[in-house]
């Protein structure tokens, strides 16, 4: 397989085979580009930010990396190597159960040496597609095959959403283990693995029969301002904030730019928009979920079927909470804050549930993130799962985070 580097050499390059030093110079401008495209997305991090980071000038970095898009493939090729290092810990285990907790211990592991500085940080892989680039695709859906392993033999649809799903966990996770204590994360690490193999239901309760799905979240889907809110969210999901320029959001609509601004007076307000609509939505499935009455987990699974199902209908989907790690910095905190009081919902709910006995005794916190990062990567599973419908969505998607990745598949 093909890498940037096996791309034709720069003239510095041809010129000397590279030495340590030029190995450990290029590995630090590695590193600091992954700390910037976290911190920005690929569309925002600069060579010039990460030169500023090396006390070099930019010229400096392109003796390295010929552009940023090869600079972003290298950080990202690198990122695919540490997640199948993790993974490999997975697979000396046993069953798909042993496997998975494996896993999930691995992960926290490495997570704890990046917080004593003992390692490097691992590229947030949310607009991975973005750079649209080959050999990272390439390398990036073997790295999804590998954690399918795991996960032993499913029929393909199923396996397909739950290695998509497991995947999407584990990116979620550094949107909140800061709220956890460094010396907690061989704690947390058990705990979500519990959640993974095992499941929310408590034992011997069934999974609720097929509930009608709560009213339409649309707003009127012919309005101006919706009709930028859809564009603008799409692109974010696909591209992040960055990629969502001013001119590729009017050019989706087929209109200018005067008429965007028009409509909205800076890119930031459309953005805060997007996902002020997506909170907006969240509220209302719960609110009807939790007015339709039942049980904790009915109420849950009401909430997580509608709201997964709406992701994959098109048209109107809601923004990707992953959006966040590229939003300027002076929005972000509320935004955050936000997200935040949905999560404190979920783990009301599933507390709820823990009560009435429907769902088992589970680190509510841990799974209520779990549950907000479901929502969250259905906005990309038609790419893992070709032809499942919102429908089919509750079985193979949905179920596996109430009933456990490794549970039988739903007839």
């Amino acid at each position: 397989m093909a890498t940037p580097d096996d791309a034709a050499p720069s003239k510095p390059q041809a010129q000397r085979a590279p030495t340590r030093r030029y190995q450990a110079k290029r590995e630090a401008i590695v590193r600091f580009a992954v700390e910037e495209m976290n911190r920005k997305g690929v569309r925002g991090m600069t060579l010039g930010e990460v030169a500023a980071r090396l006390d070099l000038v930019p010229t400096g970095v392109i003796y390295y990396f010929r552009n940023k898009e090869e600079l972003a493939a290298a950080a990202f090729l690198k990122g695919i190597g540490q997640f199948e290092a993790l993974i490999a810990a997975g697979e000396g285990a046993g069953a798909p159960a042993e496997r998975l907790s494996a896993f999930v211990r691995a992960y926290f592991d490495y997570a704890g040496a990046i917080a004593r500085g003992e390692a490097d940080r691992i590229p947030v892989f949310n607009d991975v597609r973005a750079l649209n680039c080959e050999p990272v695709n390439v390398a990036y859906v073997e790295m999804f095959r590998r954690l399918r392993r795991l996960l032993g033999e499913l029929p393909r649809t199923h396996r397909n959403a739950r290695a998509h799903l497991l995947l999407s966990q584990m990116f979620w996770i550094p949107a909140w283990l800061r709220q956890a204590e460094l010396s907690d994360y061989p704690r947390t690490a058990e705990r979500m693995g519990d959640i993974l193999v095992n499941g929310l239901l408590a034992p011997g309760v069934a999974w609720p029969k097929a509930r009608a799905v709560a009213p339409s979240l649309e707003g009127a889907p012919d309005s101006s301002s919706e009709l930028f809110l859809r564009a603008a969210t799409q692109l974010i999901n696909d591209e992040g904030y960055h990629g969502a320029s001013v001119e590729r959001i009017s050019a989706r609509l087929n209109v200018s730019k005067g008429a965007f601004y028009h409509h909205n007076e800076t890119k930031d307000d459309l953005v805060v928009a997007c996902f002020e609509r997506t909170f907006d939505l969240m509220w209302r499935a719960i609110r009807t979920a939790e007015a339709e009455a039942g049980s904790g987990l009915e109420m849950l699974a009401t909430v997580a079927s509608t709201l997964i199902g709406h992701q994959m209908a098109g048209g109107g989907p809601l923004l990707r909470t992953s959006a966040l790690t590229a939003v300027p910095e002076a929005i972000r905190a509320g935004l955050m804050e936000k997200f935040g009081q949905l999560s404190y919902r979920f783990a009301s709910m599933i507390c709820d549930g823990i009560a009435d006995g429907s769902m088992r005794p589970v680190d509510v916190n841990i799974a209520a993130q779990m549950l907000t990062a479901a929502i969250n990567a259905a906005a990309e599973l038609h790419f893992w799962t070709p032809g499942l419908t919102p429908e089919g969505a509750a079985g193979a998607y949905v179920r596996p985070v109430f009933e456990g990745l490794v549970s039988p598949p739903a007839p």
